[in-house]
Parts: C-alpha cells; structure tokens; sequence
C-alpha cells in the first residue's frame, strides 16, 4: 500500500498559518518556513501530498504514461544496448552524408556545395554550416585532401571539435542538500519520462532523489509522474490540477531537506517559448526557490526534442532568457531526427548537453558522448 500524508489546513486565526498558503499545508516543512510569494491567495488552501514509495513494490505500469507499453517494461527486462551507429544510422544526417560520400566524390567546388547543402537541411545551421564548409574549401586550395576519404576525415574531426566543448556529464553536487534540478520545455518533448529515467540513473549512483510534480496543468502528468515514484521507488510531491506550481516546488524543496534527499528533481508545465506569462512563471520559481535555498535550482535542464530542428535554436533562446538554462537534454534523436541541431546550438550557445536521447528504453537516455554521436552520423571510411 502506498502512503499518503495530509496535513490539514490549519484555522485562519492561527498564527502559525498564513490562510491560503500552501506551505502552511505542507506535509514536510522546515520550521519557520519563509511563506513562498507563489502561495498568497484568497482561495482556499491546498494539500500538499507526498506518495512515499520507498518501501513498496514498483507495481505493473499503467498504459497512460508518455512512453509506449514496450518501454514500461524495461525495468524487468535486461534490454540490449545498441550502438550509437544503430541508433543514429536512420537520420537524415547520416542517410545524406553516407549518399554523399558513398559514391566517391571528385573533390571540387560542386562537392564542398553539396555538403554544405546536405548540413543546412540536417539542421546543422546555416552558421555552423558555412564555417565547417569553408574550414574545408581553405584546406582543399591547399591541397591537403588526395581524395573524398580525405575530406571526409577531416569532416569528422571538424564536427568532433565543435561539440567537444559542450559535451558535459550533469554531475550532482552532494554538498548541495538537496541539488535541485528544474526541468523545463515545451509541450510533448518528454520531460516527464525523462525524469523518470534520470531518477532511475541517479538512483543507480546511490543518490537518494525524490519527485516534485510542478506540472500542475496537465492532470495526466502529475499522475505519470506519480507512477515513475512507483516504479523507481521514490517519492514524489504533488497538489491538485490548477495548483501554483512555484508552491509545489517550494513544499517539495522543504519536504526533501527535512528527509536528507541528495536529488530534487522538479517537473514544470510544457509551455511555448513564445508565451510570455508562463515564461514568466519559471523566474516565479526561480524567486521562491531562492527564499530556502539561495542557489537553487542549481541546474536547469531545457529538454528539447531533436526532430524540431532550427525551431529548438528558438526554444533555448527564449528559455534561457527567461530562467538561464545550465544544460539541454535533448530527446528523439533516433531515426526520425534530421540529427544535426546540437551542431547549430554548439555554434551559437554553447550550453552542455547533458544527455540525449537515442529510443525507448532506460539505458538509451545517455550521457553525451561527441565522438560517438558524430561517428554514429558519419560513415566510417568511404563507401561504408
């Protein structure tokens, strides 16, 4: 049986409550709370309810959550690990350059406009794009190249130097108790199962995490979260749909540090970049974080899907305005991805990438690995 802890709202003449205020309804506090600006409302309290999973069994997954019913059972099951080059093989990135250079190219000004066409329509960018190509052309007037496997080579390298740089693992900080990690995107990239994936992860580094359920205008995730708790055996901190998500987020801060948590990871609403109120709210959370812990969050982590193209170029623009992005995750990479944005956001941010996401599975949220992800894109020798 799971277990739930309510507290109820306490009268409005105490003094120990400020009416309407969820962190006077929290099931965890520290004492003498600061009272989160998010929670002053003249509408009655909410309940703050902590699902603590840590002593139960992971039960069989509901077929609701984000990812399809293959992937709810990859916690029993001991999947098969498969090659970067099996998971990136299938892009629009890899098909191009392989077409291109399969069929033993002369090296001449049609080719380097080729490549250079074939990297803008992977989404490579049109900066990145320009600078890699003509990188190439300076050295093919100097005759560097004898042939195309030459120049693919020095493709390859070219490519593993401009990601190199941004290729950062997220490492937890167990001097920060707890770390909080704030995750942000839009609409329908998978945040939610990838936060179920990195508790599981950070699970396995024996890191103590628990769950805070900030997407409070989408019913369906707060449960979809609630069933990774279940599932990873950690808990997870949620209110009711509609509920302030600054106010979740802070309760769940108070709530972690009262149990030792070393992992706070924190879900947040999808919402468009280009809307402005919600943009809004990320520094609403941002504040009210700060009021506990001065340095909270202490990443956060934009996940952006890679079959969006130069579209996410504006997400992370606009996201990092708004909240200061430390770290992209970066999902769908495989088959259906063009495979070439994280060249275009290396070029022009320079933000880690912490992970990708190369399929369904828990073991194919990865860290990012540069020479691996260029070698899965590139053939490895002409005519491969």
């Amino acid at each position: 049986m799971f277990k739930f802890w309510k507290k109820a709202p306490k009268p409005a003449e105490s003094a120990a409550a400020v009416p309407g205020t969820a962190a006077a309804d929290t099931i965890a506090t520290t004492q003498n709370a600061p009272i989160p600006e998010a929670a002053t409302s003249d509408t009655a309290p909410t309940v703050t309810e902590l699902v603590d999973t840590a002593t139960t069994a992971p039960p069989v997954p509901t077929p609701d959550l984000e990812e399809p019913a293959a992937h709810a059972a990859a916690s029993s099951a001991v999947p098969t690990k498969r090659s970067w080059r099996e998971r990136l093989s299938g892009s629009a990135f890899a098909r191009s350059l392989g077409s291109l250079f399969s069929r033993k190219p002369k090296l001449d000004e049609a080719l380097l406009d080729e490549l250079e066409t074939a990297l803008i329509t992977a989404d490579v960018g049109v900066a990145a794009s320009t600078e890699l190509v003509e990188g190439l052309r300076r050295r093919l007037n100097k005759r560097e190249f004898d042939d195309a496997d030459q120049l693919l080579a020095a493709l390859r390298q070219a490519l593993i130097e401009l990601i190199t740089p941004i290729a950062q693992p997220l490492v937890i900080d167990t001097t920060q108790k707890p770390f909080v990690a704030l995750m942000v995107g839009v609409n329908g990239v998978g945040k939610t199962t990838t936060i179920g994936k990195l508790a599981r992860r950070f699970q396995q580094q024996r890191l103590s995490v628990m769950l805070a359920a900030g997407d409070t205008f989408r019913a369906a995730a707060v449960e979809q979260l609630k069933t990774w708790g279940e599932r990873n055996q950690v808990p997870v901190v949620a209110q009711g749909s509609g509920s302030d998500a600054a106010s979740v987020i802070f309760d769940a801060l108070q709530s972690a540090r009262s149990r030792g948590v070393d992992l706070l990871i924190a879900d947040t609403a999808g919402r468009l970049h280009t809307q402005g109120g919600l943009m809004d709210e990320l520094g609403k959370i941002r504040r009210v974080l700060g009021k506990l812990d001065t340095q909270a969050p202490h990443e956060v982590l934009l996940v952006i899907d890679g079959t969006t193209g130069q579209n996410a170029v504006n997400q992370v623009r606009q996201f990092h305005a708004a909240i200061g992005v430390t770290g992209l995750v970066v999902t769908k990479l495989d088959g259906t991805a063009k495979g070439g944005v994280i060249f275009a956001l290396a070029k022009e941010f320079g933000l880690p990438v912490r992970f990708v996401g190369l399929g369904e599975s828990l073991d194919d949220l990865r860290e990012f690995d540069a020479k691996a992800f260029v070698e899965g894109l590139l053939p490895p020798a002409l005519g491969a």
